[in-house]
């Protein structure tokens, strides 16, 4: 696609600029049914976006996009054209907003809640220096669920600073939006003037709502906003859409073209958890599902559909979402919190003081652990060992295949203790034996003085691959599925007689699975090499690619086990 910008659009007629916004349309469904990535969320902002660089002048003027997915148009317009085709992959451009890849991105996002804040930081920091332009805030009305947005929102008389809020409101976020704000959107759609000045007590001039994808009607609405905020007030521009406008399959089916993959996956861990949790509500009244937005996504759609009562989407408030499942536990249920790795960091503290201080038995059920690959640096599930393994009372499980995972969601009602199931998005169904709680399993067991650890399916077929390279050497070792990184197979571990310890990790080496065992065997005589993800945020990228280059490769990981047997 030819580079468009701020100026030709502001010359623009608006015939133009409709055709200008189906080129981008156009480009940015091509793009995506390549590359992946978020579509239906693009297709409804692609006027929205070109109405802000016609009003606003960017980079000069300031935009935090929240959560950052719906950054495709922003990127057409400003000076990515050409390299848009490389979206997502290695060494392209992001996905989402990043400061080191434009100067029109000025703040860098991929999790929900945060632009309002960063906007008032932002023009707080432009007032304090003394400069001139203008931030706006673009916000999905799923993030207006979040509870940060109102902590942001609570602060803005105190600040005194003037920012625009475009709430880009198409009812949805990834799955359909629900909650009391949403029914208060909902009602200012319709004119009422009562949620309308509950909005305004906050500080902010309300104008609205608008077609967010008619330019005649915003634009103006827009420069009328300029207007205020030169007067020094806060304003709040609701302005509807409709995700995925353009194309009728995407217009149908919003929440299914939220997130496009570029080629087909394997079997998905969420379908099984969705069958394994319908399966067990069947006969356990005490299930409940909860869930911040990711019903779909997560597999959760058939819960919902068969067991409504049990069901719970908080809309995306993970922090909330972590102390309902605990009080739904302290009072006799068995919840399970559905969520990505990435999202539950915002959850430590709830985790921390709600579920495992209570030991309460919450079981989290972990998505996307591990390397994601395209969404990038927000999204990569790299921490959760590490962020999860210190918690007192808190278990953590990691499976290495589908069917295990089936059987320790069936098993964690017997075990009753806080419980973290980590797993990847996509595997093999496999078979799997039982499940001893705290128990790691011998996959194969040779009298080789090295013994490798390995945690969770990716990180199992790696060290099979490594296995299958040392065998054509003539060395071998014991290969051993550390299922549980929490606690650890201890009297396994005391009971080792292998020499050599090799772990491998599909998480951040510092503070995950290779350093538990090796604070384990401290002392012991025994020498533990870890294999994991080095101290750097990973970028997007294909995941098989980037996890070689950042730590787990089977040349790397074999050159380490050629090294021993060359040692004697």
């Amino acid at each position: 696609m030819r580079n468009v910008d701020g100026r030709e659009l502001k010359q623009a007629s608006y015939a133009q600029l409709k055709s200008i916004a189906e080129e981008l349309r156009e480009e940015i469904f091509r793009t995506v049914s390549v590359c992946g990535g978020h579509l239906s969320s693009n297709l409804g902002t692609v006027e929205l976006t070109m109405a802000l660089h016609r009003v606003f002048d960017f980079p000069r003027d300031k935009i935090v996009f929240d959560v950052g997915h719906q950054c495709y148009s922003h990127k057409l317009l400003s000076g990515r054209a050409e390299a848009f085709h490389t979206l997502r992959r290695e060494g392209g451009i992001s996905g989402f907003p990043k400061r080191e890849e434009s100067e029109y991105d000025c703040y860098g996002t991929g999790h929900a809640g945060t632009a309002i804040s960063a906007a008032l930081g932002i023009a707080k920091a432009r007032d304090l220096l003394g400069e001139d332009y203008e931030v706006i805030a673009l916000v999905g009305d799923g993030s207006f669920q979040n509870g940060l947005i109102y902590e942001a929102l609570g602060s803005i008389k105190e600040l005194k600073t003037p920012i625009l809020i475009v709430l880009n409101d198409n009812g949805l976020s990834i799955s359909p939006t629900h909650g009391g704000m949403h029914d208060a959107l909902e009602r200012m759609k319709e004119g009422s003037s009562e949620d309308i000045r509950l909005i305004e007590r906050f500080g902010v001039t309300y104008t609205g709502p608008v077609n967010g994808n008619s330019f005649e009607e915003l634009i103006p609405a827009l420069e009328t906003a300029k207007n205020t905020l030169k007067e020094g007030k806060c304003v709040l521009l609701h302005a509807v859409t409709r995700k995925g406008l353009g194309y009728p399959f995407t217009e149908m089916r919003p929440s299914e073209t939220h997130g496009v993959s570029p080629a087909p996956v394997k079997s998905e861990y969420a379908t099984a958890i969705g069958e394994e949790l319908c399966r067990l509500a069947e006969r356990d009244s005490r299930i409940a599902v909860v869930t911040a937005a990711m019903t779909d996504s997560l597999g959760l759609r058939p819960f919902f559909e068969r067991f409504p009562t049990r069901a719970f989407d908080v809309g995306i408030c993970e922090e909330h979402a972590s102390v309902l499942a605990a009080g739904l536990a302290a009072a006799g249920m068995r919840p399970f919190y559905a969520v990505y790795s990435t999202f539950l960091q915002r959850s430590f503290d709830e985790i921390v003081h709600d579920v495992c201080l209570q030991k309460l038995p919450v079981t989290f059920l972990v998505d996307r652990g591990g390397l994601t690959g395209e969404d990038g640096e927000t999204h990569q599930g790299v921490f959760d060992f590490s962020y999860l393994s210190p918690i007192p009372n808190l278990a953590v499980a990691t499976p290495k295949n589908i069917a295990e995972l089936r059987k320790m969601v069936e098993k964690s009602l017997d075990w009753g203790v806080p419980l973290a199931i980590r797993y990847p998005r996509a595997g093999n169904e496999g078979c799997a034996d039982e499940v001893e709680f705290g128990k790691f399993e011998v996959l194969h067991s040779t009298m080789s003085d090295i013994i490798m650890l390995a945690a969770g399916e990716r990180c199992l077929a790696i060290a099979e691959r490594v296995l299958g390279m040392a065998k054509r050497r003539g060395m071998d070792f014991t290969l051993v599925n550390a299922r549980f990184v929490k606690p650890l197979d201890g009297e396994f571990l005391a009971n080792c007689p292998a020499k050599h310890v090799i772990t491998l990790e599909d998480n951040v080496l510092a503070g995950g699975f290779g350093d538990a065992v090796a604070r384990f065997l401290r002392g012991s005589g025994k020498e533990v090499r870890a294999f994991g993800y080095s101290d750097v945020f990973i970028p997007h990228g294909p995941a098989d690619s980037l996890r070689r280059k950042y730590g787990l490769s089977e040349e790397e990981i074999f050159a380490c086990v050629e090294e021993i047997y060359a040692r004697g």
